[in-house]
């Protein structure tokens, strides 16, 4: 696979990301830690069919269990610190924070063998992030409150999680991206015990309800990660990084489509920012493949 087409691939979970929100709407009011156990059940599940389907089983007990062990960290690990984050702090703030993860896989991948980052990298993932805060905090932040703390870095360990699990696959390239469904039934493990210590187990209620999981289980937290995998392992990293602050405006978006989001100036500086950001993170990589 070209590392353009893995980058296009890539950006396919940043598209299925931005159903996230209309999805989660859809499926309350099933509590955090139920959703995430369900929903990684169905991803799994379905992964280990397709990998089954292919002939791959084998190759799964071949995989070490370190591996094993970093990928269930990096899906549950963001869950769950991302859930706790936004309960012991106010949801807009925590989100924003916790959206520091593309910005610090474009910084971090800096790091990596074969990668250069430049100042245009920089430039127009700070663009970018300025364009998600729009969105993410609407625009109307108005301070830290001293009670929110243990929220607030919860939330930035969340980001870290993340952008590391992100960064640090590129590490793991001749790892093939069905271990993914174990990284997602594992998660699903985890999730299920949480659950039944934090939270009462309510069951969707309707139609809306249940389709609103399945296509949870199926898209965002599902092949979403997949994808994702294939992205970060062989495509252009720091382009993924940028162009994932995407997410949130498109995830407004489809809300303003659905009727359960108006759309506001905030939303028109916000896609100015992030396109702007994207373009210049995409000129410094055709620069570098150009020099390369």
């Amino acid at each position: 696979m070209t590392r353009t087409r893995a980058t296009a691939t890539g950006f396919v979970a940043v598209l299925l990301w931005a159903l996230l929100a209309l999805f989660t709407v859809g499926s309350a009011p099933v509590p955090p830690l139920q959703l995430n156990a369900l929903c990684f059940a169905i991803g799994g599940t379905l992964g280990l069919i397709w990998v089954i389907a292919r002939g791959e089983a084998g190759t799964l007990l071949r995989i070490s269990w370190k591996v094993y062990a970093f990928g269930t960290a990096g899906l549950f690990g963001y869950h769950a610190l991302y859930f706790s984050a936004l309960r012991l702090a106010p949801a807009a703030e925590a989100g924003l924070i916790a959206y520091l993860w593309p910005l610090l896989i474009v910084l971090m991948s800096g790091l990596l063998p074969g990668e250069r980052l430049r100042a245009t990298h920089v430039l127009g993932a700070l663009a970018a992030f300025a364009g998600a805060a729009l969105i993410v905090a609407k625009g109307a932040i108005g301070g830290f409150d001293a009670a929110a703390l243990p929220g607030y870095g919860l939330a930035l360990l969340c980001a870290l999680t993340w952008s590391s699990y992100s960064v640090l696959s590129r590490r793991l390239g001749t790892v093939p991206t069905a271990s993914v469904a174990v990284f997602c039934l594992a998660t699903a493990a985890l999730s299920l015990p949480l659950h039944l210590a934090l939270e009462p187990t309510v069951w969707p209620e309707s139609a809306l309800g249940w389709s609103s999981v399945l296509a949870l289980g199926l898209g965002p937290v599902g092949l979403a990660f997949y994808v994702w995998d294939i992205g970060v392992k062989k495509g252009d990293i720091q382009l993924l990084g940028v162009a994932s602050y995407a997410a949130p405006l498109l995830s407004t978006l489809v809300l303003v489509g659905a009727g359960v989001a108006v759309p506001t100036p905030t939303l028109f500086a916000a896609a100015i920012l992030i396109t702007g950001g994207a373009a210049l993170a995409a000129r410094a990589s055709r620069r570098a493949t150009d020099q390369a």
